[in-house]
């Protein structure tokens, strides 16, 4: 029985080649996403769940509390240390203090070769292998960095540093400064895990890189690159510890305005929160899942319309099917057998073009997830459960239609609109359907304008045509002063600076409490401290609104502020700070206050603009700005190369320029607004099928009334109306369901802006303007060529 359902299944979809491939391509659509969806949520859901005792592992935090709140994933470079000695809460404590934008050097016989690591470089405490389940292949965990001077490489990192060669006892060096002798080799690391060092120093050897990071004393200032993680010993609650953590404020920052609140965040926390640097909130994990199951959901929804458009086709079959002796229930599973063959031919077909995009996916979302139901048992068991579900979802409805045919009726050709359902089940879902198109639309619209305000907007200095090269670890004041010196001598460079960063950015950040004129404490608020030369100003075209710019010099001798410190101090004009002495750094910093800049952007439009300090610091300097003439970018970024790698042949020179840098700050805004295109292009694509299978059935049982129409005069136009005014309708009714949930969801959205665009009525206008296009693009043809037919041909139709 079960072998004849499919057999017919198959027979009636050869027959209708057409039905079948719009329902297969639809369905197959819809699942395609959401297997793509389920292999990323999946993906994310499983982040360092593989470490023995994993409920025990907690990382310590800060909340920084000033004027605002903030938060960061590292502590005071102590902290580990004197939390290891003071309790005995944690059962191992250790410390990793990452080293970014490092040059190791490795030198075989004559060759010499250079590797410049970002994020994967640090100085690692050994009590770090017993807290995480980093298996070493070669050497002993005990005793690999407990030596100074002494690595541990991933077989990644050994292969790329020595190749073939057995990596045991190879040295190299770190910035051609300190020297480190390679002492044991670590399995590669797993793809779900959020630790990215594959080059481990030993921690006893991070006084020689960076005196301040390693000293006992150095509660001052956190640096994010130092975390401290704590496995508890059994029985041990966050809390216990939590409620000890306040002494360590009180003991060794008591006057302090920059209160910290060190807290323990969970292992399982860190992949999902945002405060702390979290790559995906679980929030939006949730919504790609539920735009996963509505995308599904559309397919499944085009199928049921186009199946009951073609019931009327199939309503004689049914009817000799019936009389012949046919039980309801066979009709219904022979239905139910028609849509499983379609479901299969989908989901293969979506499995292979889940395959095809999933490279793109993996570029996206930087992430290494392949499409293996043998390695990936989630995938196996999600595989088959969503050819279930689609099956008797979009099956069951259709299928009980057409069992349900009177013989007689059907035999007769008499399958009226109410013997198939009617049009207000098909209606419903079109407008699920246009509905959930049109919030992805207005989405879509709201993201693209928001991007363009904040890559457009004046950001209060001049991004444009300025490269940005690294200075050189190795860098004296000489060595700055002469290439900066040379660079101005290249043809095509117009201005040079050298500076910590660029107004805008998001590396080297440094904040500190100031204190104003000699008063007794710190101010209650932060001020981002700026290290740049006297070329600074004028190279970004900072306008001054007060006093004058800083003289040349080699220390921190006087400084610049903007508008908003002077807001922030509650004075009536900028200039009332003008030869004012500030004092920065706990007082180890003091210069007098000469000039008042205007406010300008120094991060992202997500945040407020901080108050600003900018004083000249040359052993803060970490890159040269270049503003260079695009007519000649080419051969100047050449000349800028080998000067740059002429003074610096140690080094490994790279450079971006300033617009690409801000650029960065939106990634994730980028990537969202990949994905709403994506998501909003297939959800529009579906959703036209099932409009499509909508007005083919509509055609189909108007064939009459056309052809009566037609015959008593009705024009084309007038005949064009009948489906225009019900899919207009529909539009309609889908909007005004989508805008309200639009708005709300893009508001919340909008709310991670400090500067952002206002929800007019015309991102709405435009969502549902674009919508009747598209629509009347879909069911033009349809509607036209049932407006043209023959009304003889239309009224001998039984």
């Amino acid at each position: 029985m079960i072998r004849n359902y499919f057999k017919i299944a198959f027979r009636n979809l050869v027959r209708n080649k057409t039905y079948a491939s719009i329902n297969v391509s639809g369905l197959a659509l819809g699942m395609t996403c959401g297997i793509l969806i389920f292999l990323l949520v999946n993906y994310h859901l499983h982040f360092d769940n593989f470490h023995p005792n994993s409920d025990r592992i907690y990382r310590f935090v800060t909340e920084q509390h000033r004027e605002t709140t903030s938060y960061t994933y590292s502590v005071p470079n102590p902290f580990g240390k004197a939390f290891r000695n003071d309790y005995t809460f944690g059962e191992k404590v250790a410390r990793v203090a990452t080293a970014d934008d490092v040059v190791l050097t490795i030198k075989k016989g004559r060759e010499i070769r250079k590797f410049k690591e970002g994020e994967t470089v640090a100085f690692a405490e050994t009590d770090f292998f017993d807290i995480f389940n980093f298996p070493l292949l070669q050497g002993n965990l005990k005793t690999a960095l407990s030596e100074p001077n002494t690595a541990i490489l991933t077989q990644k990192m050994a292969r790329k540093f020595f190749g073939d060669a057995d990596p045991i006892n190879q040295t190299f060096r770190l910035d051609n400064k300190i020297e480190f002798k390679v002492t044991g080799v670590l399995k590669d690391l797993p793809i779900n895990t959020d630790r990215k060092t594959e080059v481990y120093l030993s921690y006893n050897t991070l006084k020689q890189y960076n005196e301040w990071m390693a000293s006992d004393d150095s509660w001052g200032g956190i640096r994010s690159s130092m975390q401290c993680f704590v496995r508890l010993r059994p029985g041990i609650s966050p809390a216990e510890v939590e409620q000890v953590l306040p002494a360590y404020v009180k003991k060794y920052r008591p006057t302090n305005k920059n209160v910290h609140h060190y807290k323990l965040q969970p292992l399982d926390d860190i992949h999902f929160n945002a405060r702390y640097g979290g790559v995906i909130t679980k929030t939006n994990l949730w919504v790609l899942g539920c735009i996963g199951l509505f995308l599904i959901f559309t397919a499944c929804v085009n199928f049921i319309n186009l199946a009951t458009a073609q019931a009327l086709k199939r309503s004689k079959e049914v009817g000799v099917r019936k009389v012949l002796g046919s039980f309801r229930g066979q009709l219904f599973w022979q239905f139910i057998a028609e849509t499983g063959l379609i479901t299969a031919l989908a989901i293969v077909l979506a499995c292979a073009v889940s395959g095809l995009l999933l490279p793109f996916l993996n570029d996206w979302f930087k992430v290494q997830i392949a499409i293996n139901p043998i390695a990936n048992w989630q995938l196996l068991l999600f595989l088959p459960l969503l050819a279930l579900v689609v099956t008797f979802f979009a099956g069951s409805y259709p299928g009980l239609i057409l069992a349900g045919f009177q013989p007689v009726t059907a035999l007769k050709g008499k399958i009226s609109q109410q013997n198939i359902g009617g049009f207000n089940t098909r209606r419903m879902l079109i407008v699920g359907q246009f509905a959930i198109s049109q919030v992805l639309i207005i989405g879509m619209i709201v993201i693209t304008d928001q991007m363009r305000y904040s890559t457009q907007s004046d950001l209060g200095f001049n991004k444009e045509a300025v490269v940005m090269l690294p200075v050189a670890t190795e860098s004296s004041v000489l060595t700055m002063k002469t290439l900066k010196d040379q660079f101005s001598q290249i043809p095509g460079v117009q201005t040079v600076s050298v500076c910590q960063a660029a107004p805008a950015s998001n590396e080297n950040v440094w904040n500190t409490s100031p204190k104003y004129d000699n008063r007794a404490e710190d101010e209650a608020f932060s001020v981002s401290v700026k290290a740049a030369d006297d070329q600074y100003v004028p190279m970004f075209e900072l306008k001054m609104v007060a006093g004058r710019n800083l003289f040349p010099a080699d220390s921190a001798k006087e400084f610049l502020v903007n508008e908003t410190f002077t807001k922030k101090l509650g004075l009536k004009s900028p200039g009332e700070v003008i030869g004012k002495i500030l004092s920065l750094n706990d007082g180890n910093t003091k210069g007098a206050i000469v000039g008042v800049v205007g406010d300008f952007h120094d991060r992202s439009f997500h945040d407020d603009i901080n108050a600003v300090c900018i004083a000249s610091a040359p052993d803060l300097y970490g890159r040269y700005a270049v503003k260079i003439n695009m007519a000649t970018v080419k051969s100047t970024l050449a000349a800028l190369e080998r000067t740059w790698s002429a003074m610096h042949p140690n080094q490994v020179y790279d450079y971006q320029f300033l617009d690409e840098q801000i650029g960065n700050f939106y990634e994730t805004e980028e990537l969202m607004l990949k994905l709403i295109q994506s998501f909003a292009a297939i959800a529009i694509f579906i959703g036209c099928l099932g409009l499509y299978g909508l007005v083919s059935f509509m055609a189909a049982q108007k064939t009459k009334e056309i052809g009566i129409r037609k015959v008593l005069g009705s024009s084309i136009g007038a005949i064009l109306w009948i489906f225009v005014k019900e899919f207009s309708r529909l539009i309609l009714i889908a909007f005004i369901v989508a805008a309200p949930i639009a708005y709300y969801a893009m508001s919340s959205w909008l709310k991670n802006f400090t500067f952002r665009v206002d929800l007019g009525v015309g991102i709405f206008a435009s969502a549902i303007v674009g919508t009747f296009l598209i629509a009347f693009i879909t069911v033009g043809f349809k509607s036209i060529k049932a407006a043209l037919m023959n009304p003889i041909k239309a009224l001998r139709t039984e």
